[in-house]
């Protein structure tokens, strides 16, 4: 059988070529309002990220986790940041060249797997951007260690979380179908559901696993917001399927 993570992969750019939402790179109007001080990211579907939550990046060391595409880390290369993005989709990575090569600043790509040991030495970053994206890894409890290992002390990791809570639905959002935690691995029925319906391999992570693995690892939390998933009916009743959280090494 195939490694969750290479059918993840190859759904990512399946996906991008679809015309996915996350993986449209940002305009060349864009990257000129960002230059002129005119910008916003997110880390969930909906909400911006506080700017206050960045500080000042000029000639700072910036990683963007799971987060190519040429969405994020043009705007961060455009405030002044040093910039290097890790991901593991062929279409996300080319995208990401495809934007710098536009626009005219460096950004090292690095298409890897974030499941595995980070390719970087100890205290390389400043600050980790991390999308929502620790819902495709089975375990994420040591990736919040590798997080931590490759900042710098007073670094800032900044995430954005699935609560698990959506995915005891069918597509509906109307039926309970599924049990938490949802690991296709271990449940056939939403291993096949998975792969019918190109969901790509997903897991359910829990505050305790999310937030608590950040403060295992070391980080000591400073900010948090709920957001929604931004469609279907969940989204409608304003029920909070996501977070973003700030921590500080």
């Amino acid at each position: 059988m195939m490694k969750y993570q290479a059918i993840n992969a190859q759904m990512t750019d399946a996906w991008c070529e679809a015309g996915w939402e996350w993986g449209q790179a940002i305009t060349h109007e864009e990257y000129v309002k960002a230059l002129n001080g005119e910008w916003n990211v997110r880390l969930t579907p909906t909400k911006y990220v506080p700017h206050a939550w960045f500080g000042d990046v000029q000639g700072k060391q910036v990683l963007g986790l799971a987060s190519g595409g040429g969405q994020q880390i043009p705007i961060f290369s455009a405030l002044g940041a040093v910039c290097t993005v890790l991901d593991y989709s062929t279409k996300q990575c080319e995208s990401e060249r495809r934007t710098a090569k536009r626009e005219g600043y460096q950004v090292n790509v690095i298409q890897a797997d974030m499941s595995q040991r980070l390719p970087f030495d100890d205290g390389a970053f400043d600050l980790i951007f991390h999308p929502v994206s620790n819902c495709y890894v089975e375990e994420v409890k040591p990736i919040f260690k590798e997080c931590f290992r490759v900042l710098k002390k007073g670094g800032v990791l900044l995430c954005g979380l699935d609560n698990g809570f959506a995915y005891i639905f069918d597509d509906t959002e109307r039926n309970i179908k599924y049990k938490l935690p949802f690991n296709p691995l271990k449940d056939s029925v939403a291993y096949e559901d998975s792969i019918k319906n190109d969901w790509g391999i997903a897991f359910s992570h829990t505050l305790e696993e999310q937030i608590g693995g950040q403060l295992e690892a070391g980080f000591i939390l400073t900010h948090l917001y709920e957001d929604t998933s931004g469609e279907g009916l969940l989204h409608e009743y304003n029920v909070p399927t996501f977070l973003a959280t700030r921590a500080v090494k």
